[in-house]
């Protein structure tokens, strides 16, 4: 496992995404929820409304 010592200021972005591909296999690939919305800035909420006007779905 790569975990950064005390000392250290971070790991190499390709073992990071190594790692994280490892565990999410190990896990058994989890459908993982989508986010809720319930904390959505007004603007967002309207530009989601436009798309699913509009026929998209986001």
């Amino acid at each position: 496992m790569i975990f950064p010592s005390k000392t250290s200021k971070g790991i190499p972005f390709d073992d990071f995404a190594t790692e994280m591909a490892r565990r999410y296999e190990a896990a058994g690939r989890p459908v993982l929820p989508r986010n809720s919305g319930l904390r959505r800035t007004a603007s967002k909420r309207a530009l989601l409304k436009a798309i699913e006007e509009a026929g998209g779905k986001w």
